[in-house]
């Protein structure tokens, strides 16, 4: 049924596709690429391409920037610059307002509860348990829901891929996040895989078990082993000094035993395996390590490059978004992080040459989204002047006072609004108990927002269902929008204000520290070069589609790069 759909579905995106002129096929000089490999690196703003290039191996960052195309003005055009948007943009050429994965959360308005981007109850998680055995006394870690791709309402290349070529092509996304795992892959992957804890986990959408390869290495415990393991700079202290500034800076966080300096202890302050550990062992640079040896296994085991067609890994490094939130962009954590996952890939790129040969393969590297600095650590005079940490209790209070002065309080047991993200969604019974308009009350809620000093601009449900035109900030929260899955009033806070407190930072706005990212491309086909042009994460889809000599599919955006 499965193999089924995936034709009957992805026959109905060929037959309303774009057509665009196909690759060559290959030559003797130039073959054609057996496997093409699509990286996301999580909150990687694009300025630690320049800021630690001195620092940078030959074979990691600097083989893109040497050897490859390198786009150095790529920016996201939505406005909710958040994990899922964006993983399911990079590799559909569409924005929420299509594929509808409008947050990393959302609110279920069916019991006003928090549902994740990538839940389904009916895809239980596989290989779960084998990380819950070292927990004390047997006692079981939390374990989630299932995952799945059911919530994504698009089609990616690798979508493409499977529907050119069918079983004889290979579909692998690996990260160590669900979300970007399973929307980097798309709906038809072979698998998707990612980090539970002391894990690497799937779900039961893709199989019923994991395969040998995959409970071999979960065997090892490779992450178990980093228990009381000590992380500190890779390079001199004081490289990171002239680079960062001293290590211990206003804003940064306490969390898991880490505390806020080098060296620092992986033991998630207890002296047994702990769910702190993992969540320790998450923000350190040695999860980047262990995933890139899953991913190596999972070529070598899964044969990638080595089929009758062409192939895809999709990789979804996330170590730097834990480790930006918990410590900034500014700091020695970020410098240690960015300089180490420099070294795991250029072990990925020696690993795939040795495997499969690098000029059979085409890479394509960006990011989800970047990340605000620290407001203690904004030196900008205008700057300075809005930045802070939102205050979300005081928004709450604005919002509800100016609804209770309009229309009363409401019905008993029941609430006028909830906020959800960067919005608020009207309670209908509360609306329909008071005999007040949807869109009446959408406006109240847009004006008391207007009036918090924090706040950039808001716009409602009717604004945000029109068809964007353009790179306002109206177009892009417009691209943000999915109706029923957004919020019926959506704010957009002023730059340099992060929603979150007492420390650490954020991510989630229009502005630029959020908005642009990598974009660079090596590879078969790649002519080496700089280029200055405005492009966008959407133009990676018909430009792959193009090399790769696939259809371009219904509704993707973007351009033809090169």
């Amino acid at each position: 049924m499965k193999k089924l759909f995936l034709f009957c579905a992805l026959g109905l995106v060929h037959a309303h596709a774009q057509p665009v002129v196909p690759a060559e096929t290959g030559s003797i000089e130039n073959p054609a690429p057996k496997l093409v490999v699509v990286i996301s690196i999580d909150q990687f703003r694009y300025d630690y391409l320049q800021r630690f290039r001195p620092y940078f191996t030959k074979g990691g960052f600097d083989r893109f920037l040497s050897e490859g195309a390198s786009y150095e003005n790529c920016r996201y055009l939505h406005s909710v610059t958040k994990t899922g948007p964006a993983h399911a943009s990079i590799l559909s050429g569409v924005h929420a307002n299509v594929h509808g994965i409008t947050g990393n959360d959302w609110l279920d308005r069916s019991d006003w509860h928090q549902i994740n981007c990538v839940e389904d109850p009916d895809s239980p998680l596989v290989g779960a348990a084998l990380r819950t055995k070292h927990a004390p006394g047997g006692a079981l870690l939390e374990l989630r829901t299932g995952r799945s791709p059911r919530n994504f309402l698009a089609y990616t290349v690798g979508d493409q891929i499977k529907a050119k070529f069918g079983e004889s092509s290979h579909v692998i996304s690996i990260s160590n996040k669900d979300r970007a795992a399973i929307l980097l892959g798309g709906k038809h992957a072979n698998a998707a895989y990612w980090n539970e804890n002391a894990s690497f986990v799937t779900s039961q959408y893709y199989m019923k078990a994991l395969p040998s390869w995959a409970v071999a290495f979960n065997t090892e415990n490779r992450i178990d082993a980093y228990f009381g393991k000590t992380w500190d700079h890779l390079l001199p202290a004081e490289e990171y000094i002239k680079t960062q500034g001293p290590d211990d800076a206003p804003g940064e966080s306490n969390l898991f035993g880490l505390g806020k300096v080098f060296p620092r202890q992986l033991t998630g302050g207890k002296t047994y395996l702990n769910p702190d550990y993992y969540n320790a062992f998450d923000i350190s640079p040695f999860s980047t390590n262990v995933m890139e040896s899953f991913i190596e296994e999972a070529i070598r085991s899964e044969h990638l490059g080595h089929h009758a067609t062409l192939d895809m890994l999709c990789i979804g490094f996330s170590q730097i978004d834990f480790v930006g939130h918990a410590y900034g962009p500014d700091s020695h954590e970020m410098m240690d992080s960015v300089l180490r996952l420099d070294r795991s890939i250029a072990q990925l790129f020696a690993q795939i040459d040795k495997d499969v040969g690098l000029k059979n393969c085409i890479f394509v590297l960006t990011a989800d989204h970047g990340a605000s600095p620290m407001p203690e650590r904004v030196t900008d005079p205008v700057a300075k002047v809005t930045a802070g940490r939102l205050d979300n209790v005081m928004i709450d209070r604005t919002v509800k006072v100016a609804l209770v002065k309009a229309f009363g309080e409401p019905p008993i047991n029941d609430f006028w609004c909830k906020r959800d993200n960067f919005g608020y969604t009207l309670h209908p019974s509360a609306l329909k108990a008071k005999g007040v308009a949807q869109a009446a009350a959408e406006e109240v809620v847009k004006q008391a927002l207007l009036t918090v000093p924090q706040i950039y601009t808001a716009y409602t449900s009717a604004e945000l269902s029109q068809n964007p035109v353009g790179n306002s900030i109206l177009a892009k929260s417009q691209r943000s929008f999915y109706m029923g899955r957004s919020s019926d009033v959506v704010f957009v806070i002023k730059p340099y204000v992060i929603d979150k407190t007492p420390f650490g930072t954020n991510h989630g706005t229009p502005w630029e520290y959020d908005v642009h990212v990598p974009m660079l491309w090596y590879g078969a086909g790649i002519k080496a070069g700089v280029h200055s042009e405005p492009v966008a994460v959407e133009d990676i889809v018909p430009t792959l589609d193009a090399l790769l000599g696939l259809t371009r599919p219904d509704k993707a955006e973007g351009r033809q790069l090169f």
